[in-house]
């Protein structure tokens, strides 16, 4: 007799197909990791190779840039699926913590401040190595505590309020300020800083990166954006196009979305004080903050 299609195989059939689907997010959990992995192997590679270092290191800020999508899509497609667990949220606070907290240090202490000539004055390189090694691992710690900050936290809500129809981030995203590290890197193909000042202002850019992670300001999310109702292959065709552009030109436009989405929130939280200092002499009281933020 044949057993296809009775009841009790049409449930073990799905039963299998419901554990496969549990494994679906947590492979692309699985990318996440082991680009930043390969990322901190194509730093390490850097340290011993002085002659082709600028390769190996565009290749780990490749690296970082490209597993940003990973760590988008695996909560996505866990949330369509109806297959988030506790697990695989833990499991993608320890990948964040490798490929955009771990790597992206390291990568900006190698690329910024390990390969600055001896020609320096002797007592600025070496402050500038120390400093530098410093303000890495504060982005490091910025980082893991941004993670540790969004599993704990329920409904936070940032300090400047923005549209109630939109969703927000508190405090800059790890994988946009490892993408902002990782994007510049790869703007300069890879090419290590060589002068003083350059490295003075990468220290910048670094401490701001990490200072922004922590911060109560509001960056967006884009989890109102629905491609659901979208017409396939109108998707496909500009999913192509954006493609080709991002390879095409991939040193400037990877770089010109991080500037663009830093600034957006220095720029947020700046006209959100400005409005404040406006209105604070024609109402006489402080304004109240809505109350229609929202976490990713």
């Amino acid at each position: 007799m044949n057993q296809r299609g009775t009841p009790e195989s049409r449930a073990r059939t799905q039963a299998r197909l419901r554990k496969g689907m549990f494994l679906l997010p947590s492979l692309f959990t699985a990318g996440n990791i082991g680009l930043g992995f390969y990322s901190i192997m194509q730093t390490f590679a850097a340290l011993g190779n002085d002659n082709d270092a600028h390769t190996h290191l565009n290749w780990a800020a490749i690296a970082i840039i490209l597993a940003i999508p990973f760590d988008s899509l695996d909560g996505r497609i866990a949330r369509m699926t109806n297959t988030v667990t506790e697990f695989g949220k833990e499991l993608d606070s320890l990948a964040d913590a490798v490929t955009f907290g771990v790597a992206p240090s390291l990568l900006a202490m190698i690329w910024g401040f390990h390969f600055l000539p001896q020609s320096i004055n002797g007592e600025l390189h070496e402050h500038l190595v120390q400093v530098g090694s410093f303000v890495c691992f504060l982005f490091l710690i910025g980082g893991v505590s941004r993670l540790a900050r969004f599993n704990i936290s329920h409904d936070p809500k940032p300090r400047n309020p923005g549209r109630p129809d939109r969703k927000y981030f508190v405090g800059m995203p790890i994988p946009a300020a490892a993408g902002l590290l990782a994007s510049t890197v790869h703007f300069f193909r890879g090419y290590p800083v060589e002068t003083w000042w350059v490295a003075i202002t990468w220290l910048c850019v670094v401490a701001l990166a990490g200072f922004l992670m922590v911060s109560t300001w509001r960056f967006w999310s884009g989890k109102e954006i629905s491609l659901s109702r979208s017409h396939p292959f109108q998707m496909l065709f500009l999913i192509a196009i954006v493609l080709y552009v991002f390879l095409r030109f991939s040193n400037n436009v990877f770089i010109g979305i991080g500037l663009i989405y830093t600034f957006s929130g220095i720029w947020a939280r700046a006209a959100y004080s400005w409005t404040r200092r406006r209105r604070r002499p024609l109402t006489g009281a402080e304004p109240t903050e809505t109350e229609g933020e929202h976490r990713s």
